[in-house]
């Protein structure tokens, strides 16, 4: 998760267990906008076998489908789930198991990727492979459910922007969210966590770790000189930060809940 990062260094920020496991959120956001309920992305899912789950333990209370009821809603009522990218963690929850047949989660809903990264993904390169699952992708096509969002990032929704990121992934789908007055930006894995603030934290999944650097530089100096809202996908225990210039860089500058703003 921090790639070259020793871990003597790393290890004070995200500490491991015995079995050098680190915990980690896969925390999605839900959006109610006039009569859209915008899901982006939506975890891990469970349908994968014994094998899957010994390396990627899932463990804690929390799933998505209690999430959204706890939200006052069912998987129904979701009218739209954007992707910001294809790894398993972030689109297993999009499809369901049931025997051998495969269903979509939210029947409803439209799903969102965008060409180039889903061409990406269906066709995917060595280093990446085990990331995108066929099961986890296919069946959405196949439902018919699919749209793509043009390479000229046009968001099909009010109040809603789309960045376009390549050193993770091909095409990785950033939200840039206006509300009340702020501007919320899903970070995704460009910026998994606090942890991987500074500039050189890059994850060894990027396949592009030098355009990773470029692109998080440049995103952080933009946040902070417009005081963007980061809503963090995978750290464990912050939510949302705030981000400012500093000496070595731009770091943290408050930390809260969504709830807060």
């Amino acid at each position: 998760m921090h790639g070259v990062v020793p871990k003597s260094i790393w290890n004070k920020i995200n500490p491991a267990d015995e079995k050098n496991l680190c915990t980690w959120a896969m925390r999605c956001l839900l959006i109610e906008d006039g009569n859209k309920l915008i899901l982006i992305d939506n975890g891990i899912g469970d349908k994968q076998d014994f094998n899957f789950f010994r390396h990627y333990y899932l463990h804690g209370e929390d799933t998505l489908e209690k999430s959204i009821k706890n939200a006052g809603y069912g998987l129904e009522e979701i009218t739209d789930v954007f992707l910001t990218h294809l790894h398993f963690d972030h689109c297993g929850g999009s499809v369901k198991k049931n025997g051998d047949q495969y269903s979509m989660a939210f029947p409803n809903a439209t799903y969102w990727s965008n060409e180039a990264h889903w061409n990406w993904a269906i066709t995917p390169n060595k280093r990446e492979g085990a990331s995108f699952l066929k099961e986890n992708i296919l069946p959405i096509q196949e439902s018919g459910q699919l749209k793509f969002i043009g390479s000229n990032g046009r968001s099909p929704f009010d109040n809603f922007e789309i960045l376009f990121m390549d050193g993770h992934t091909e095409k990785q789908m950033l939200p840039k969210i206006k509300y009340k007055g702020k501007t919320i930006v899903f970070t995704a894995d460009l910026l998994p966590s606090l942890g991987h603030m500074p500039v050189n934290y890059i994850m060894s999944y990027d396949v592009r770790p030098l355009i990773s650097m470029e692109e998080k530089e440049a995103f952080l100096t933009e946040a902070a000189d417009n005081n963007y809202i980061l809503f963090l996908e995978h750290d464990p225990n912050v939510e949302c930060c705030t981000v400012e210039r500093m000496e070595k860089g731009v770091r943290q500058s408050g930390t809260f809940r969504l709830s807060e703003i």
